[in-house]
């Protein structure tokens, strides 16, 4: 629904086993257009050809590859749907295991490889399409590192923006979590939980892509360390030894205070 896709389009389900979201778009392109249904799963990909075959399907393509090299496979794509592999923290009511097999480095690993799938689903997509240019990223967590913090991670790292999901349903996504603060835009996300909404918990989010350019990291904002201040001392003390010394300045000698000394006086001998 967030998707949306048009007719004669062609679209890409980045992470489709086991088909059901592949099936459905097609129902709603009238099997009109192209999809590329892709997951990185061989044995999970057996499932969606007995979908696709079940349920008559007649434009979609079943590919296996990494999501995370798919520009440089195939792009150009009017819509991308990106479900992403997550920690599963929101179908705990079906897999109760979720809640002793996952721990932080659980949640950090998936949040790394949903950023990089994010970015390749946002390269995959023209912006110069007609009718698209649209990806929806959602998860089945509800763990914020899994969530807001990717997209906004996306929203600095492409030229992208957020738009409405077109969902009159579920809570605004988190705008700030603890000590996090995310950009404003994300009050157009969605949430949904089980407890409130009467179903697994889940994570829309729906960019609009309005360049096809990368933006550049800009260098100026990096803050060279100064080194310590007794190091800088000697080393300049160093270099101050071996340089010779310029015309007009005093030399370290001239610049001592200069003690009297005693005359000496000479004894005569024979009245001399």
């Amino acid at each position: 629904m967030a998707l949306a896709p048009q007719e004669n389009e062609r679209i890409l389900d980045m992470c489709c086993a086991p088909g059901g979201k592949t099936s459905y778009i097609a129902q709603l392109m009238k099997n009109t257009g192209m999809i590329l249904a892709n997951d990185s799963n061989a044995e999970r990909l057996r499932s969606v050809v007995g979908n696709l075959h079940r349920l008559g399907v007649t434009n979609a393509v079943v590919s296996n590859c990494d999501g995370r090299q798919f520009p440089k496979v195939l792009g150009g794509f009017d819509r991308v749907l990106l479900d992403a592999p997550c920690s599963g923290t929101g179908v705990i009511s079906k897999d109760p295991a979720v809640k002793t097999n996952k721990d932080e480095k659980d949640i950090l690993r998936c949040a790394h490889l949903q950023k990089e799938l994010i970015l390749s689903a946002i390269d995959s997509v023209n912006a110069a399409s007609e009718t698209g240019g649209y990806i929806v990223y959602c998860t089945c967590s509800i763990m914020v590192e899994e969530n807001e913090w990717v997209v906004d991670y996306a929203l600095k790292k492409r030229n992208v923006r957020l738009v409405a999901t077109g969902l009159d349903f579920g809570k605004e996504g988190f705008t700030r979590f603890k000590d996090r603060r995310f950009h404003p835009s994300l009050k157009s996300t969605r949430r949904f939980y089980p407890h409130t909404h009467n179903m697994d918990g889940f994570f829309i989010a729906k960019f609009k892509k309005f360049s096809n350019a990368i933006p550049q990291a800009q260098k100026g904002n990096l803050v060279l360390q100064k080194p310590p201040q007794p190091a800088l001392k000697k080393r300049r003390s160093l270099q101050a030894q071996r340089r010779p010394l310029k015309a007009g300045r005093p030399s370290p000698k001239m610049m001592r205070p200069q003690v009297p000394t005693k005359k000496k006086h000479r004894v005569k001998l024979n009245g001399q």
